[in-house]
């Protein structure tokens, strides 16, 4: 039971007869009067055990971004409903307005729309609706809580997607859609087409030119269908924070750029997120739009766990998913004692039969401390950073040392520096 401001105000109006009748009595009288009333109207209010609530089926949203939830109402009892009614989520969706004033005839349904803007990716659940059915003098209410499940998938925003056209002009240069193709070290046999001056003469099919009785060239393309792994670390290294932002949705980032872009180079994209245990597996299906909506999808639940990373096991996991020779991607923190003692063990075995890229995302606010020299505290602060860049800087030089290509840059250039590392590669040939 519930009551409305309408019940204190009834009380209130009780000093009336007090002031004009002063007896304990009228005091008496006024209450029994007015729990009677208050009994009346919650008898007459509608029950909320016997409204029938559905939601309707939720989709997919990126963070920043706003979706909506519908619950259907229906009073299947035979008096009116009339109050209120709270659909309740969890504080991260941004659910709102937190409760909508509610009238629904005997008999009759109506549509409970709550907006929801998501503040952090992953699973947004919702709790239980409750309904609050006042009575005819709309002084006392029925009120029942009602589980009614619910699940937004909040989608990694993808701020780097931004970068995507001017990749995709570069690569489409690489490709040979805006130059003429000519035969190289890492291209493939394309299509014949006819001479025209200014073609090597070294591109002449001679067998086709006596078929068809006119020069004919052969033109080359980049290698296609080539391996990309992209290993996400989701141990406890990624759960820091740079800025206001997981160093795991950082990583999330610029996978998600390398992603479309081999997507659209037609090479086939493989990626494993893990830690003590692999989280999420995602293998290419083909077309790049239907691989990049994978793997958002994937990966938007995925959150680091406290746990140190297993990097024999993620290592066994890459050879297992197939031997060819590919590109393999680790987005992990440059930490030097969780590199020294699992990734560099391993990494020998990897370099041998991969092309191996550590990706790590580095804290610009060390940079910061390091340069800060104004009072006692800062200096403090500056050797602490020093340190921990050179520790950082001995690490890198070590996975150099091994053959693997070392990309440590903050959230807002990772991406890029990522993605033009791999245009490079597929420019030189040497994926």
């Amino acid at each position: 039971m519930a009551l409305s401001p309408r019940a204190v105000a009834l009380v209130l109006l009780g000093l009336v007869p007090v002031v004009i009748w002063p007896s304990g009595w009228t005091v008496r009288l006024w209450i029994l009067g007015c729990l009677l009333v208050v009994g009346v109207d919650l008898l007459l209010a509608a029950s909320p055990t016997g409204i029938g609530l559905a939601r309707r089926p939720l989709g997919q949203v990126r963070v920043g971004e706003r979706s909506h939830t519908e619950v259907l109402v229906t009073n299947a009892g035979r008096r009116p409903l009339r109050g209120w009614i709270r659909d309740a989520w969890q504080p991260s969706a941004g659910a709102s307005p937190d409760r909508l004033a509610l009238t629904v005839p005997a008999g009759e349904r109506t549509i409970l729309r709550t907006e929801l803007a998501p503040k952090r990716r992953g699973d947004r659940l919702a709790d239980r609706v409750t309904i609050r059915a006042f009575g005819p003098l709309g002084i006392a209410a029925r009120q029942a809580s009602v589980p009614l499940g619910g699940t937004l998938r909040a989608l990694h925003p993808f701020p780097s997607r931004r970068h995507i056209p001017s990749r995709l002009a570069q690569l489409r240069q690489i490709d040979g859609r805006a130059a003429v193709r000519v035969r190289g070290q890492g291209t493939e046999f394309d299509s014949l087409r006819d001479w025209v001056d200014g073609d090597d003469v070294r591109s002449i099919d001679w067998r086709a030119t006596a078929r068809r009785q006119h020069l004919v060239v052969r033109t080359w393309q980049p290698e296609q269908h080539k391996r990309i792994v992209l290993v996400l670390d989701t141990s406890r290294t990624s759960a820091g924070r740079i800025g206001d932002t997981p160093r795991l949705d950082a990583a999330m980032d610029a996978a998600l750029l390398l992603t479309a872009l081999a997507g659209h180079a037609r090479d086939r994209v493989q990626v494993l997120a893990g830690d003590a245990r692999v989280r999420a597996r995602v293998l290419s299906r083909g077309d790049a739009a239907g691989v990049l909506h994978d793997v958002i999808s994937t990966l938007a639940p995925i959150d680091a766990q406290i746990v140190e990373a297993d990097w024999d096991l993620l290592a066994s996991e890459v050879s297992r998913l197939g031997r060819q020779r590919g590109l393999v991607v680790l987005f992990t923190a440059m930490e030097p004692s969780a590199i020294e003692e699992g990734l560099l063990p391993v990494l020998p075995a990897l370099v041998a039969r991969h092309r191996v890229v550590v990706a790590s995302v580095s804290d610009p606010e060390v940079l910061a401390m390091r340069d800060a020299r104004s009072d006692l505290a800062d200096v403090y602060a500056a050797a602490a950073a020093e340190r921990t860049l050179a520790l950082r800087a001995r690490t890198s030089a070590a996975l150099r040392a091994l053959g693997v290509t070392v990309i440590d840059e903050p959230p807002e250039t990772l991406p890029t520096a990522l993605a033009d590392h791999y245009l490079a590669l597929k420019r030189a040939g040497l994926l």
